[in-house]
């Protein structure tokens, strides 16, 4: 057997096992795919409560997508404050705002559901600040498209289980374990969530719980004793 079709059988496996174990989930998104959208850009390298913040905040101070688009730049960055980075998300809401509103005449991306899942990624991935992590979350939630999101917990997690190379890095992630797994949007979905949420509850950044997992004998990282350098992870380095 071809090496690829062992992790394909290895990241299938394990796929099954986290279906049992967390459970099969029906796709489920914001009901607004704009909403959406925008979520995702705040919620970079922040938490979910500020990002809920941030959103609310942006919402209430200016209560159109015109506004949001029009709004002074200072004012808009004050009103997203409690995202980590502002200054940058801010100017990418606009120019998000900007280019849809040119391009479609209105301050809504439905359209993405007619368009081919290549052709959604591009118009997406075109966009300032938008990358593949952003576009694949809103088109498999909101759209139902078959594309796998790989964030920074998913990333880890088939790190460290050896579905990916120890220097693979997040955004090719996407494309090697999308081969691996059938072309359906329910089980990409599922592989996701079960995958982020093993990376939240067990498989944690810096310290996993790897006694609580019920993936150590599939796992590289555990079977190496925790010592395996992998860039997803930090090397934890002892204190003199």
């Amino acid at each position: 057997m071809h090496p690829a079709d062992d992790l394909a059988a290895k990241t299938l496996a394990i796929h099954h096992q986290l279906n049992a174990y967390y459970g099969i989930q029906a796709i489920y998104g914001r009901t607004d795919p704009l909403h959406e959208l925008i979520s995702t850009i705040l919620s970079h390298r922040t938490t979910h409560a500020n990002e809920v913040t941030a959103y609310r905040t942006l919402r209430e101070r200016f209560p159109t997508w015109e506004a949001v688009r029009d709004a002074p730049l200072p004012s808009l960055i004050d009103a997203i404050q409690t995202a980590n980075y502002p200054e940058v998300k801010a100017p990418y809401i606009q120019n998000l705002l900007q280019q849809l509103i040119r391009e479609t005449g209105a301050a809504n991306i439905d359209f993405l559901a007619n368009l081919t899942t290549e052709e959604a990624m591009k118009w997406l991935t075109d966009l300032p600040g938008i990358g593949l992590k952003t576009a694949t979350l809103l088109l498999l939630f909101n759209f139902k498209k078959p594309v796998l999101p790989v964030d920074t917990h998913v990333h880890r997690v088939t790190q460290r289980l050896g579905l990916i190379g120890p220097k693979v890095s997040a955004e090719k992630a996407h494309g090697i374990l999308l081969a691996y797994l059938p072309q359906d949007a329910t089980v990409l979905f599922n592989f996701h969530k079960h995958f982020y949420w093993h990376g939240q509850r067990v498989c944690t950044w810096y310290y996993p719980k790897c006694n609580e997992c019920i993936l150590q004998k599939q796992c590289d990282f555990f079977q190496a004793g925790g010592k395996m350098v992998l860039s997803s992870t930090p090397v934890r380095v002892k204190a003199k």
